[in-house]
């Protein structure tokens, strides 16, 4: 759904040991939607960074370029510790390439994923503490991109990395983020992941920060649930359509149904972020942190 760059244009054993700035690229780390990331060891400051490489020729007319020097302008306006900082931004022959925070640990989705392959089965879900935990600082992150005129549009487990040495979450990917300064090239254009799109989103419509605190009450759910309760037989374009036509329907299950550790309250703290109207849901990060601080973990937890 999102204008990307062929990441199968970057030849890994080309780039092991090349030197961008003055940073030697060691190792792959994957391959994503906007080129590839790497280890590299930055020789000036002695330490390890992350290495993001978009190839010049991505064969899309140079829109993936434009998107990619968007998302290291943008976060580099940003200083917050909850946002990955980005270092560095330059271009030689081949390659675009950032250089940001090496991050320690896994993502949200991989943690959620994990969790539910535990043997035992009332351990499978993520604690509900840790997880107000971890959502309470994405929020105030993201609550500081939006005073700061910046909407991600593209929040989701994946997008949600938790630092292991620093004991920290850490917001990432603002490639598609719009700006008060200068909005998403491609408007008009559905962008974003599926699952996580806020109807207006969905229907290639003006977005704002309320879209974005739809997608922080869809990675809520899915982190207390564990899954989220949808159709087995829609696939993306179905799902994409439900939600343009008929977004009260996405659910088979309300989410107090799904998990004990969804509530009364939790779900309608839920609920409320993922409201199909925009202005039925909180009207900022702030207040849905307020409503998640607020909240008490059921007595069985």
């Amino acid at each position: 759904m999102r204008a990307v760059a062929q990441a199968a244009d970057l030849d890994q054993h080309s780039v092991i040991g090349r030197e961008f700035g003055n940073v030697v690229i060691v190792k792959e780390l994957g391959r994503g939607s906007m080129g590839g990331v790497y280890i590299g060891y930055q020789k000036s400051l002695k330490r390890q960074v992350a290495v993001k490489l978009l190839p010049r020729h991505s064969g899309d007319s140079g829109r993936s370029q434009r998107q990619f020097r968007d998302e290291a302008e943008t976060v580099a306006v940003l200083s917050h510790p909850y946002i990955v900082p980005i270092f560095e931004m330059g271009e030689d022959h081949d390659y675009f390439f950032q250089v940001m925070q090496l991050i320690s640990g896994a993502d949200l989705g991989c943690m959620i994923r994990n969790r539910l392959k535990h043997p035992v089965a009332s351990r499978r879900l993520l604690p509900p503490a840790r997880i107000i935990d971890i959502l309470v600082k994405v929020l105030e992150g993201l609550g500081y991109a939006h005073r700061e005129g910046v909407v991600h549009q593209d929040i989701k487990p994946a997008n949600i990395m938790i630092d292991e040495s620093a004991h920290r979450p850490l917001i990432v990917d603002f490639g598609i983020a719009k700006t008060a300064r200068m909005e998403f090239w491609g408007q008009g254009l559905v962008v974003g992941s599926v699952l996580y799109l806020s109807p207006e989103q969905a229907a290639a419509q003006e977005t704002d920060r309320r879209s974005d605190i739809y997608a922080m009450g869809m990675v809520l759910f899915e982190a207390l649930a564990g899954n989220l309760p949808l159709r087995q037989d829609e696939d993306e374009k179905r799902i994409l359509l439900r939600k343009i036509k008929r977004p009260e329907t996405l659910f088979t299950l309300a989410p107090g149904e799904c998990s004990p550790n969804i509530d009364e309250a939790m779900e309608k703290i839920i609920l409320k972020a993922l409201s199909p109207r925009r202005e039925e849901r909180f009207t900022s990060c702030e207040a849905f942190r307020s409503a998640l601080m607020h909240w008490k973990p059921p007595v069985t937890q």
